[in-house]
């Protein structure tokens, strides 16, 4: 008889864990939801890598442009001392 009952109980309390459970669709939502909030986290991480380079790009052509103007300005005063004073062109 003990055996018996003790059989019942294993069963019906497997039966209880099994009911409670989630659900194949539960479980497949939450891993879409998982896998979808990793890609957000990666689209952006590469939005800000692309970002970042975007301003080294600019900070680089900045410092570029004033190099030129820089070489410009000096190339006009290096010609501006050549002419004597008092003769025209």
């Amino acid at each position: 008889m003990k055996k018996v009952l003790s059989l019942i109980a294993v069963a019906a309390l497997s039966a209880t864990f099994v009911a409670c459970g989630p659900s194949k669709e539960e479980i497949e939502a939450r891993e879409k939801a998982k896998k979808d909030s990793i890609d957000a986290v990666l689209k952006q991480q590469q939005d800000s890598i692309a970002a970042a380079e975007a301003q080294a790009a600019a900070a680089a052509q900045a410092a570029a442009d004033a190099e030129k103007a820089k070489a410009d300005s000096t190339r006009i005063a290096d010609s501006l001392a050549k002419v004597k004073p008092g003769k025209k062109h």
